[in-house]
């Protein structure tokens, strides 16, 4: 993953591409070339490009991990309060509550709508297959957390335990995680 010194190094090297490319649109004025117009773009586009990267090495990038979170698949996203993800169905509830915590850290955004309530609800589920040819999809638990503020302490975590009791039992073949 790329880092804020990463974005620093761009920055400086797109910086210098920048002042190049305003050093050849000068001269292309002074001697009248006939690209000198397509060259103003291509030097606002670098300076822009500049600008954006100086950016991406100021602003600090954090990830939260959560230990033994499993991993899980986002199959439903509206870009506001609701959101749907997907896991195993041979997780544990342990593994589930913190699955739910990463997936609350990770999906949450400024960006993100939340309504009326500015809570942000997000559900788990796996898909079980009770009899050959039908899946049945089935929630496990859910998290609510607040939209206003990125460290939540209020966060909500619910696991459904009678879902679990649907859940398939593990056989001797199948790994466990």
């Amino acid at each position: 993953m790329l880092t804020t010194t990463d974005f620093l190094v761009f920055a400086k090297w797109s910086g210098i591409l920048t002042l190049a490319g305003a050093v050849v649109t000068v001269m292309a004025f002074i001697f009248q070339w006939g690209l000198r117009f397509r060259l103003v773009g291509v030097t606002g586009f670098l300076g822009v490009l500049t600008g954006g990267l100086f950016a991406l090495g100021i602003v600090p990038f954090s990830r939260t991990i959560i230990p033994d979170a499993a991993r899980f698949v986002v199959v439903y996203d509206n870009g506001g309060p609701q959101t749907v993800i997907t896991v195993a169905p041979n997780i544990k509830e342990t593994q589930l509550d913190a699955t739910l915590r990463q997936a609350a850290s990770d999906l949450y955004s400024y960006g993100r709508l939340g309504g009326p309530t500015n809570q942000m609800s997000i559900r788990a589920r796996t898909i079980i297959h009770p009899q050959p040819g039908v899946s049945k999809p089935l929630f496990l638990g859910d998290v609510k957390r607040s939209l206003a503020n990125r460290d939540d302490e209020a966060m909500s975590v619910n696991i459904y335990s009678e879902s679990f009791a649907e859940l398939p039992k593990p056989t001797s073949n199948e790994p466990s995680t």
